[in-house]
């Protein structure tokens, strides 16, 4: 049996297009159109004896965290800062608060952390800004969320550019669009 071809109109198409192209949309497209991969993101910070502690600190924190011990966790990531403050401290250490229902601490510690965080961290941007955006989301500040995804998305972030996706404003359109194709083509 042959398969129906979809034709689309040109508006479709464009919204389409600005649904899978978010950053486009947005006149934030990157340049060159070469985007980093997020997993080939590293961080480059100074090696000292406080930074070889506090990030051991900090995985310990991590680890407290992961098995639900958050106030311990707390006190190892407060150790850690006072060892060295890092962007990726305070950056794990947001998502423990989150966890804590403590978004207003971890609102403030994502700021810390992406005022912080230099070009030599962009792995450590491209978290607290993604982790900044699910939490503006949740507070229903769409505009600082998209502004959050967008930055992330610029740094290599799948999720973040899927979070654009999902709250563009013409996806919910799109679906729509989609949905009625495909009724038509049964």
């Amino acid at each position: 049996m042959p398969q129906a071809k979809l034709k689309l109109s040109a508006h479709d198409q464009q919204v389409l297009e600005s649904v899978f192209n978010p950053l486009e949309l947005s006149g934030i497209a990157p340049q060159n159109g070469a985007i980093q991969a997020e997993m080939e993101l590293i961080d480059v910070e100074p090696d000292s004896a406080n930074l070889q502690a506090s990030r051991e600190l900090e995985l310990q924190a991590v680890r407290l965290t992961e098995r639900g011990d958050l106030d311990e966790a707390l006190l190892k990531f407060e150790e850690a800062l006072r060892l060295c403050e890092r962007a990726s401290v305070l950056n794990n250490r947001a998502q423990t608060l989150r966890l804590a229902k403590r978004d207003n601490d971890a609102l403030e510690d994502l700021n810390r952390a992406l005022a912080l965080a230099s070009d030599q961290q962009p792995r450590t941007k491209c978290h607290a800004h993604c982790q900044r955006g699910v939490l503006h989301r949740k507070l229903d500040n769409l505009d600082a969320a998209r502004a959050d995804f967008e930055a992330a998305a610029l740094l290599g972030s799948k999720f973040a550019r899927e979070q654009l996706v999902e709250i563009n404003p013409f996806a919910a359109l799109c679906n729509q669009m989609l949905r009625q194709a495909y009724d038509q083509l049964k």
